[in-house]
C-alpha cells in the first residue's frame, strides 16, 4: 500500500533540537524562560512587529486581543466568514456576537467594499461594531489598506488574524502588523510550528505587556499569590519557544518550498478545463501555505467532492476550503453581509497536499490522481455519446 500523503505536516530542521536540548540542560522547562524572550524578539525582527507575546495558541492570542480592545457581553464584532471557526470562537468567549463579512474574488479574503458599506450602515443607526477581525487566508494577505482606512474612519479597532499568513507580505510588510493587534499560529500544520503555540503582536507595548499579564494568570506583583483580575494559563512554554526559534530560522526556506509546490501543481493541472487556482493578489507575496484550487463540475466533469474522495482512495489527503462560518450550525443565528462568494468557494474549493517536506514523487502522485479522475470521466462521457 502506498504511503499516505498528508495535507500539511510539521517539517523540522536541525536547530530546533539544539534549542530544546539547551532548555533541558539549563532546566528551563517551566512555562517562562530565556527562549521565550529570544523567540519574541526574533519574531519581531522577522515580521517588523514592535513587540510580541508568545502564547499557547493562535486562538489564545485572539482571545487576549479581543479582551485588550474592550470586547464584552452584547458587543458585535465583524469577522471574515471564509475561515476556520477559531477566528470567531473567541468572540463568543467574551459574550459578544460575530457578524460575518463575505470574501472578494481577488484574494479570497474579506471584501473591503462590503466592510466599508457595512460600517457606514451601522454608523447611520448608531450601532458600530466594537472591532473587526480580519483573517489572512491560506498564506495570502487581505487588501489591508482600504480595510484599515475604513476602520480608522469609524474608530473601530482592527485585529488581524494572520494565523495562516506568517511569511507573506502586503506591500512589503508582514500582515498582522498593520492593525491594533495581530495574531499568529504555530499549530502543527502551519508553515512553521512549535507543536502548539501562537504569538500576539502590537505596536503598542502596553497592550503586549497587558497580554503577558493576563496570559500568566493575571498575577499581581506581590510576594504572595494575589489576583485582582481574571487571568488565563496562556503563556508558551520555554521548551516550545526553543522549537519556534529553530523553525523561524528556516521560514524563508519553508515559504520557498510551498510556493514551489504551487508552481508544480499549477503547471501540471492549470490547463485542465474547470480548474482555477487561488489567485495571488498583486498587492502582496503569498506563502501558498496551502495550494488551493476550485473545480467547476460542468467544465471538469466531476465535482470537488468526487475528486477529494478519489484522492482519499489513494491515501492522499485533500480537504474542502473552509466552510463559511455563516453556514456553520453554531453560528446559524448570526448576521452575514454578503456570502455568495464564500459559499461558491466552499462548494468548489479544494486544498491539495502542501507540506514543505513533500517530495517530487508525492507531487506526481497527487497530479496523476487528479489527471486520472479527469481523463476517466472524459472517456466515460465520450463512450456514452458514441
Amino acid at each position: 500500500m502506498a504511503k499516505p500523503i498528508l495535507l500539511s505536516t510539521p517539517h523540522m530542521g536541525d536547530r530546533e533540537l539544539e534549542f530544546v536540548k539547551e532548555a533541558f540542560e539549563t532546566n528551563w522547562i517551566a512555562p517562562v524562560g530565556p527562549h521565550i524572550d529570544a523567540f519574541e524578539q526574533e519574531f519581531c525582527e522577522r515580521t517588523g512587529a514592535s513587540s510580541a507575546a508568545a502564547v499557547s495558541s493562535g486562538t489564545a492570542a485572539l482571545h487576549l486581543a479581543l479582551q485588550l480592545v474592550g470586547i464584552g457581553y452584547g458587543d458585535d464584532v465583524f469577522c471574515s466568514t471564509l475561515t476556520f471557526a477559531a477566528s470567531a470562537n473567541p468572540i463568543t468567549y467574551l459574550g459578544a456576537k460575530p457578524v460575518f463579512i463575505d470574501s472578494d474574488r481577488t484574494s479570497w479574503n474579506m471584501n473591503p467594499e462590503l466592510l466599508a458599506a457595512a460600517l457606514a450602515a451601522r454608523d447611520r443607526i448608531g450601532k458600530l461594531p466594537k472591532a473587526v477581525v480580519l483573517v489572512h487566508l491560506y498564506g495570502q494577505s487581505a487588501d489591508i489598506e482600504p480595510i484599515l482606512q475604513a476602520c480608522h474612519h469609524y474608530e473601530v479597532p482592527l485585529i488581524e488574524d494572520a494565523a495562516e499568513a506568517l511569511g507573506a507580505t502586503y506591500k512589503g510588510r508582514s500582515p498582522g502588523t498593520f492593525g491594533r493587534i495581530g495574531i499568529y499560529s504555530f499549530n502543527g500544520n502551519k508553515i512553521i510550528t512549535t507543536s502548539g503555540g501562537g504569538m500576539l503582536v502590537s505596536d503598542k507595548p502596553e497592550l503586549v505587556a497587558k497580554a503577558k499579564f493576563l496570559a500568566t494568570q493575571a498575577r499581581d506583583p506581590a510576594p504572595h499569590y494575589q489576583h485582582s483580575e481574571i487571568g488565563y494559563n496562556y503563556r508558551l512554554s520555554n521548551v516550545l519557544a526553543g522549537i519556534g526559534r529553530g523553525q523561524l530560522c528556516v521560514l524563508s526556506d519553508r515559504v520557498a518550498a510551498r510556493r514551489r509546490n504551487f508552481e508544480v501543481y499549477q503547471q501540471a493541472l492549470g490547463n485542465l478545463p474547470g480548474i482555477e487556482f487561488m489567485p495571488e493578489a498583486d498587492f502582496g507575496h503569498a506563502t501558498r501555505w496551502l495550494t488551493c484550487l476550485t473545480i467547476d463540475p460542468k467544465a471538469f466533469g466531476v465535482d470537488r467532492e468526487q475528486v477529494r474522495l478519489a484522492l482519499a482512495n489513494q491515501q492522499i489527503e485533500a480537504r474542502p476550503v473552509w466552510k463559511p462560518l455563516h453556514l456553520q450550525p453554531v453560528f446559524a443565528d448570526c448576521e452575514c453581509i454578503g456570502g455568495f462568494v464564500a459559499e461558491k468557494l466552499f462548494t468548489q474549493g479544494l486544498c491539495l497536499p502542501s507540506g514543505s517536506n513533500l517530495t517530487d514523487e508525492d507531487l506526481e502522485r497527487v497530479i496523476d490522481a487528479i489527471g486520472t479522475v479527469y481523463h476517466s470521466n472524459r472517456t466515460t462521457h465520450l463512450a456514452r455519446h458514441l
